[in-house]
């Protein structure tokens, strides 16, 4: 019995062991998709993103590279960046508009054309791709060119992916944009599929043409699909990338360090605000920036430290407000809305800082005029109130302490009094009105 026992157990051993070895063979035979997920804005963060997992794909033997993508659209040079990855990967690309709702619009049109796979889901639409200027307008000649060189660009790979070129050209001639079925009824993409497994099961053995010229056959039949997360840096330079967030770290930080200009040796407001004005600094360095904005920045600056220093009733105040409203507004030259800066962010930034810093200059001037005296000599020159009647002395109140005072002349209690000098610390006060009228007038 116990040699039958003996051979149950080395029988179900090597049955387990064929199993594994059968389960291992039939995993490693399934095909790897690498897929990437971008979901905002095309720029610098978005091409580095794109170019790793372009990289990646083409280093671990996967049989293509997914692209879900869902972006307004974006900066000319980072789309130019990421297309050439794309064009340049040995492993095929797939680019997929979805879920229902997204949109390929502007940079992220021409990124959906670049693909040797175009497709979108349902209720998506793609094109609009006409491109916007950053640094304001050009003259008709400059547009001109600015627009053919953006059509060329586009028709060197979409002819070579066999698409509608006119079609194409349209979105960016007349930002003209297309649902899912007509962009393939229009021969710009290749499939509408309603989810990615859809999507896959419909791209396999689909044989595409690559830049090069050779026909490839897909294999993507029960394929492994593996996402791409972003690196610690690309997930802090997209969160920097984000001008309001730029914006409120270079504010915060520019107040920090004049609190330790203010504050010499408390170390920590000087060193937290020094790494988020060069945070934000990095951060806004990515992005198109207007000058003549840095210029209001700067007029803005200065308007509000002449109030400050000077006084100007408010005029030069709500000056600088306003040259610091509309540079903060201006500031991005961003070629799709949501990469510029939100009003409500602008005016709210510009507010603050404003009234802070106003604040905070005209306390650093007044303690700056003031000399540096302590005990009874700082006293002198302050309002003060008898808490008693003077006939001569009593007691006074004079900034929140109680002192003995002597006045030439009786003053009953309440009385509003200045201290005009001290004998040690004994202080000599005269009414209010009095030293007022003795003072000359200006």
């Amino acid at each position: 019995m116990s040699g039958f026992r003996c051979l149950k157990w080395v029988s179900a051993v090597a049955l387990a062991g064929l199993a594994l070895g059968w389960c291992g063979r039939a995993s490693a035979e399934r095909p790897l998709v690498d897929k990437l997920v971008l979901d905002d804005t095309i720029q610098p963060v978005s091409a580095s993103m794109l170019e790793r997992a372009v990289q990646q794909a083409n280093t671990d033997g996967a049989a293509a590279l997914l692209v879900q993508m869902d972006t307004p659209g974006g900066l000319l040079e980072s789309t130019r960046a990421m297309a050439g990855a794309m064009l340049r990967s040995r492993v095929p690309v797939i680019v997929y508009v979805g879920p229902a709702g997204a949109r390929a619009g502007s940079a992220g049109f021409f990124l959906l054309e670049a693909a040797d796979v175009a497709a979108m889901a349902p209720g998506t639409n793609a094109g609009a791709a006409h491109p916007v200027l950053e640094f304001g307008k050009l003259d008709a000649t400059m547009n001109e060119k600015v627009v053919n060189d953006a059509e060329a660009f586009l028709r060197s790979y979409v002819t070579k992916r066999g698409r509608n070129a006119e079609a194409a050209q349209a979105a960016v001639q007349s930002s003209h944009s297309y649902t899912a079925e007509e962009a393939l009824n229009e021969h710009l993409i290749d499939l509408v599929a309603p989810s990615e497994e859809q999507l896959l099961a419909e791209a396999d053995g689909r044989v595409i043409t690559r830049m090069d010229g050779t026909k490839q056959t897909l294999h993507l039949a029960n394929a492994r699909v593996v996402t791409l997360r972003p690196s610690l840096r690309e997930e802090l330079l997209g969160w920097l990338v984000d001008p309001n967030i730029a914006l409120l770290l270079l504010v915060s930080g520019a107040l920090l360090i004049y609190l330790e200009f203010n504050t010499p040796g408390t170390i920590v407001p000087g060193t937290l605000g020094t790494v988020m004005v060069l945070l934000a600094i990095f951060g806004l360095n990515l992005l198109p920036i207007r000058y003549t904005a840095v210029l209001l920045l700067i007029a803005g600056l200065a308007l509000l430290v002449l109030e400050a220093k000077f006084g100007g009733h408010g005029a030069l105040a709500i000056g600088g407000i306003v040259c610091l409203t509309f540079g903060t507004l201006t500031l991005v030259a961003a070629p799709v809305p949501e990469m510029g800066v939100s009003p409500w962010v602008a005016i709210g930034l510009s507010l603050g800082f404003g009234v802070i810093t106003v604040f905070l200059v005209r306390l650093a001037v007044r303690a700056r005029r003031r000399k540096a005296r302590l005990g009874a000599d700082a006293m002198v020159g302050s309002t003060a109130e008898a808490m008693e009647d003077l006939n001569p002395e009593g007691h006074v109140l004079v900034d929140g302490e109680i002192w003995l005072a002597m006045a030439s002349e009786p003053v009953a209690v309440g009385a509003k009094l200045r201290v005009v000098s001290h004998e040690e610390y004994l202080l000599r006060v005269e009414p209010e009105e009095k030293v007022r009228k003795a003072e000359p007038v200006a």
